[in-house]
């Protein structure tokens, strides 16, 4: 029984520190099954050549493969960079696009944020309109 499995990509950005030197990113193919396949770089519709490396297919335990090509650039504004598979298993190239508009750690800082904010806020009108019902059951009399 020879069957092929599907492969999963995901798109990382690795930054190093200072910002001279370019950022890498770095497209992890996981999963797949049989060993071929071919990881490539699109970006702006071009084939990029320059600049990048590629892991060998490795073996997972369960008997699927994995890949990681690397790509190093220096961020320009307007760009389109894509990580392009294929393989047996797909009928035609899986393309998946970088976004760089924010890495998923930092949404999450937002997220969870935000989160914090609006529980505190919901949390103070609470406590102010509990004070009004309390206040408004009293009879204020005033000292002569």
């Amino acid at each position: 029984m020879c069957t092929s499995v599907k492969p999963h990509v995901v798109l990382s950005s690795t930054e190093p520190s200072g910002g001279k030197h370019p950022a890498t990113l770095v497209c992890s193919v996981y999963d797949f099954y049989p060993k071929h396949i071919r990881v490539k770089w699109i970006r702006d519709g071009q084939q990029v050549t320059s600049d990048v490396t590629s892991t060998d297919e490795q073996a997972d335990s369960d008997w699927y493969y994995q890949i990681h090509s690397h790509l190093e650039y220096t961020p320009r504004s307007g760009e389109k960079i894509s990580c392009m598979v294929e393989h047996a298993s797909l009928k035609e190239p899986l393309i998946t696009h970088w976004d760089p508009s924010m890495p998923e750690s930092e949404r999450n800082k937002i997220a969870i944020g935000a989160s914090g904010l609006i529980l505190g806020l919901v949390l103070s009108l609470a406590g102010f309109i509990y004070y009004k019902r309390k206040a408004q059951g009293r009879i204020l009399v005033p000292s002569s």
